[in-house]
């Protein structure tokens, strides 16, 4: 079975149980803030996992591409990877455990085919911390099934618990699935630590709420959210142990063993190396495709760091300018992302020149070196971090280099530099995530409709070549990407904002219609370019009698949004710059919010 006769498989099974299929969104959420990337098909599903009803009803599936970098270390063994794409499939309010684990366990025996016998679970066994019981309802049904005692495991919180993503919001038990992938009859007894029992799903049951004072609450609304691999399903399916060896992977390895002279397999390390070139250049394409380029700073920042570790090892493995040969294999397995090939030139040509800025940078970071150990024995642990943290050079190059020259590293004194380096970035990130699953605070919810206020006055300033491009919002600021040739200027960019502060002024009226999304176009509705949307939208409308069409603005949007403009407060614009090729930034923010403009 191939990946797009799995994909299928798995959306039909669900559309059979009556789930209706909603898109694959864009791997920069555009609503959460809380989060760099997409990670899981349930970022777009937040507002309706806390309560607000979704357009498609209640019963959803689809599959996602995720990116996750909380594994990053154990890239480069079989079944890890930074991108990958995950089955899901949702119940919002409607079916609970019984049903969820019964459509789990039916895909996996009787569509795919996986034998019983080599099938375990896991569930979460309580923590009297939380005051949350062990999950005797997930064991029953598994027993009923026909999985034994010796194959369901009782973990506990660190496992079997998921959420929230920040320090409040939805979060709940999970009963996770093993498949034994190693030779011969399956163990009797199911064993976390073996590392043949390979994850292929897991269901989330989403029926409580941590709040800020720690404490754990019953949601109104139950909710199951399961999420499988599909790259680890595909290679089990095909009796391949090692997800690198499936057509997901296949020719990006070629391509690699064809520039490097090495063959996958023959040791280790290069193996390990291949495994992490490809895996890392596959999510780079498919995060530069949804707009991110390189930079110091959020999503640009791992997209350089993923960039960076790529030409490392590539140059362990004797290769320099091959990211863009590797790159076009991605293309190749991947053609039903038909934005991927639209943004191909842009992809290949952003990935050419990290590569080349990068290649530059080890040279300015190799003389550094240099002139540091002039005369020495010894590279302390603080000069090894600074080459490390100005130069991108990874240990393993500064011991490369070392070695090369005689030189001894205090490897211990880089440790504890690197440590205080990520206890400061832990510190710095409670700041981001703080809000939870996805921020919903009114600060939030004011800069949404300002967002739409902001579009639809750039298109009358600047015509009807702006189409919005991607948003990110906090509670802080927001920032709109739009499609545009050039700069603007001074008077444009006031003109702009005068405009959006007329319409606060003007305290208008904010409606929220559901409708079909054909509808929704043909009434003037705008959508963010290059998305997809599902058969039925929420459509929000600024409504204006001083216009002709007697609305302001009128948008695809899934919210959250206030009722009257009169609530935002007064708009900034405080940088407008280029994102990518023929796509400006705008970053804004509101003033006096603590005021009520009436």
């Amino acid at each position: 079975m191939n990946r797009k006769e799995l994909i299928k498989k798995y959306i039909g099974f669900f559309k059979s149980k009556n789930h209706k299929e909603i898109p694959n969104v864009s791997l920069v959420p555009e609503n959460d803030p809380t989060v760099l990337f997409t990670t899981a098909g349930m970022h777009p599903l937040v507002p309706y996992l806390l309560g607000e009803k979704h357009p498609l009803g209640k019963k959803l599936v689809n599959v996602q591409r995720c990116i996750r970098t909380v594994d990053i270390d154990e890239v480069g063994d079989k079944s890890h990877g930074t991108f990958f794409e995950m089955l899901g499939n949702w119940s919002l309010g409607d079916y609970w455990k019984e049903q969820a684990i019964k459509f789990s366990f039916e895909f996996l025996t009787k569509i795919l085919g996986l034998k019983k016998k080599r099938l375990a679970v896991t569930i979460f066994k309580g923590n009297k911390e939380i005051m949350v019981g062990e999950d005797e309802e997930s064991i029953e049904i598994w027993r009923s099934l026909g999985v034994p005692n010796e194959r369901i495991a009782d973990l506990g919180k660190e496992d079997n618990w998921w959420g929230p993503a920040g320090e409040t919001g939805p979060c709940g038990p999970c009963t996770e699935i093993f498949y034994w992938t190693g030779k011969g009859k399956a163990p009797r007894l199911y064993d976390p630590k073996d590392k043949n029992w390979v994850e292929i799903g897991n269901n989330v049951f989403m029926e409580y709420n941590k709040t800020k004072d720690n404490k754990y609450e019953k949601l109104k609304q139950q909710n199951v959210d399961f999420g499988g691999g599909l790259d680890r399903q595909l290679a089990i399916i095909n009796n391949i142990d090692d997800i690198f060896k499936t057509e997901l992977y296949l020719s990006i390895i070629k391509t690699i063993e064809k520039i490097s002279g090495k063959k996958y397999g023959e040791k280790e390390e290069i193996t390990r190396s291949m495994r992490i070139i490809a895996d890392h250049v596959k999510a780079t394409v498919f995060i530069i495709g949804d707009g991110v380029i390189p930079s110091n700073v959020e999503q640009g920042y791992v997209l350089r760091r993923l960039i960076r570790r790529v030409i490392r090892h590539g140059r362990k493995l004797g290769m320099k300018n091959f990211i863009k040969a590797i790159a076009e294999a991605v293309f190749e397995i991947y053609d039903d992302y038909k934005h991927l090939q639209k943004e191909k030139e842009k992809i290949l040509d952003e990935l050419e020149k990290e590569e080349k800025k990068f290649l530059e940078t080890l040279e300015k970071g190799i003389k550094v070196f240099e002139k540091i150990i002039k005369n020495k024995k010894k590279l302390s642990g603080k000069d090894a971090f600074l080459l490390y943290q100005s130069y991108g050079f990874p240990l393993e190059i500064i011991l490369e280099l070392a070695k090369e020259n005689r030189v001894i590293v205090d490897e211990n004194e880089f440790r504890e530099e690197e440590r205080k380096h990520q206890e400061l970035s832990r510190t710095e990130s409670k700041g981001r995530f703080r809000s939870g699953l996805a921020n919903s605070s009114m600060e939030t919810t004011k800069l949404h409709t300002a967002t739409h206020l902001l579009n639809e006055a750039l298109r009358k300033i600047l015509g009807n070549e702006v189409k919005q491009r991607g948003s990110n919002i906090t509670p802080e600021r927001l920032r709109f990407d739009f499609s545009f040739s050039r700069k603007l200027t001074d008077d444009e960019i006031k003109k702009v904002e005068d405009l959006v502060n007329e319409k606060i002024k003007q305290k208008l009226e904010v409606i929220r219609e559901e409708m079909p999304l054909k509808k929704a176009l043909e009434s003037g509705a705008q959508a963010e370019f290059g998305h997809k949307y599902p058969k039925k939208v929420y459509v929000y409308t600024v409504l204006d009698n001083s216009e002709k069409r007697k609305w302001f603005s009128k948008e695809i949007c899934t919210g959250p949004h206030i009722n009257n403009t009169k609530k935002i407060g007064k708009f900034k614009i405080i940088k407008e710059e280029a994102s990518s090729a023929r796509v400006r930034r705008i970053k804004a923010e509101l003033l006096d919010l603590d005021k009520n403009n009436n």
